[in-house]
């Protein structure tokens, strides 16, 4: 079966873009920023992104290039006859494990925007609202079938019909409504605030703490360690130019979280509001802070229309992680392969769901169901891909190997010398120290 590539190099940019840009630059770039004090934890995040995710993103697509393969297919045919086909089985696992719980939350704004369209009220109780929404026994289960049945259309519909006209159409329409948002958010009275809260930086409220948190988050946006940049790339020109293709997509994705940040602090700190909300920013403190302000009720559809079209975004390169590694190694059509399997992950997704409603009570090593599946794929499963394949592509493909596929095609921004150090030793090496945070974090400093 011949491979679909790619039809132009733009509309690899944008579907790239789009795997990358999530609810990691919105919602959870957001509150991590409120969290760690706004502008000190962007100054470090904007260097990691550039340190670690700009040549890491540039190696998976690299690798997916070079064999025309899924994530697994790509290190079996690379490294033949050794254990390391179990860095992409991981990637496709992470893929699988991100997009059932991934589901779930993008089901929540799915059905935000059609409860913002209802209009809320000043007085609603959005503490309450969020519970009764995510803790109903049958809405929050149809709500993600919804959501995983618009991703199994797309990608049943194949790589350029469906992936690339999707982006193509979705992508231009993120960044009209960010543009919106940002212009409604720096009007308001008070909003230079806000606007001094993400650049004006306070290093000496900075902590190791906000460090390693840079450092996970700018990993967790880019969508680095789980195959879908592997994929993505098998799917590209042999000339396209990765450097520059690559500093696209990192500066596209950085952009979404700079106006993302534009859009919601000078608005909450104009009507009075605490930027450091934690995960219920988006869902609880956002929607209080629309319904207070002029227009606030366009401003929350707009909102929440953004929050579902960033996920659709990214979710199709997870399941499309999973469907490449069906149809490669068993050679399934796509569209049954995204049926069946887009099945199977609304399955998965299941315990997630109900472990609001029927199954509050279930923990697993002290954390929720939808906690316990995030802890192990974007703590666990992403990092420990990430680290292998930078290794890998140092140590085992051989750094040559990896700069000349990088570097292919004629382009100024090229790979040099500096990348045997930086990938083979120093990302690493940062990783490692962020699972081990994460981990302690998580469960040895209680």
């Amino acid at each position: 079966m011949e491979r679909e590539q790619w039809s132009s190099r733009t509309g690899f940019i944008l579907a790239a873009a789009g795997s990358a840009i999530g609810l990691g630059n919105i919602w959870r770039f957001s509150y991590v920023a409120g969290d760690e004090g706004g502008a000190a934890f962007l100054v470090l995040y904007l260097i990691t992104v550039f340190l670690i995710g700009y040549p890491l993103l540039a190696t998976e697509i690299a690798l997916g290039r070079s064999t025309r393969k899924n994530p697994l297919g790509a290190f079996r045919d690379l490294a033949p006859d050794s254990p390391w086909w179990l860095v992409g089985a991981m990637g496709v696992l992470s893929g699988f494990v991100i997009m059932s719980f991934y589901s779930v939350i993008a089901g929540w704004s799915f059905s935000y925007v059609f409860r913002a369209l209802q209009g809320f009220s000043a007085g609603t109780d959005f503490t309450a609202l969020f519970v009764s929404a995510t803790s109903a026994p049958v809405a929050p289960v149809l709500w993600h079938a919804a959501f995983m049945a618009i991703n199994m259309l797309i990608i049943g519909t194949g790589v350029v019909k469906g992936i690339q006209k999707v982006s193509e159409l979705l992508m231009p329409l993120l960044f009209l409504l960010l543009a919106g948002l940002v212009i409604r958010s720096l009007t308001l009275p008070g909003a230079i605030e806000g606007v001094r809260f993400l650049f004006v930086p306070d290093f000496g409220a900075v902590t190791p703490g906000t460090l390693l948190r840079a450092v996970g988050h700018s990993f967790f946006t880019l969508s680095l360690g789980m195959g879908a940049l592997v994929t993505y790339g098998s799917y590209l020109d042999r000339e396209a130019r990765i450097p520059a293709s690559s500093a696209w997509i990192v500066g596209l994705d950085t952009l979404v979280a700079l106006l993302a940040g534009l859009a919601i602090f000078p608005a909450v700190f104009a009507l009075g509001f605490a930027p450091g909300e934690g995960v219920g920013l988006a869902f609880m403190t956002l929607p209080a802070v629309f319904s207070t302000m002029p227009g606030g009720h366009l401003a929350s559809v707009m909102f929440f229309l953004l929050l579902t079209i960033a996920a659709l975004t990214s979710s199709i390169s997870m399941l499309e992680v999973v469907v490449a590694w069906i149809t490669d190694e068993k050679g399934w059509p796509r569209r049954r392969a995204s049926l069946i399997m887009g099945g199977i992950i609304f399955l998965a997704g299941l315990p997630p769901v109900l472990g609001f409603s029927h199954w509050s009570h279930i923990t697993i090593a002290g954390l929720g169901i939808l906690d316990f599946y995030d802890f192990l794929a974007s703590d666990i499963m992403l990092p420990l891909g990430g680290l292998l394949t930078a290794l890998f592509s140092v140590h085992v493909w051989k750094h040559q190997n990896t700069l000349e596929e990088i570097n292919r095609g004629t382009g100024r921004l090229r790979f040099g010398s500096w990348y045997r150090i930086l990938a083979g030793y120093l990302i690493p090496a940062a990783v490692t120290v962020v699972m081990i945070y994460g981990v302690w974090n998580r469960f040895l400093a209680r």
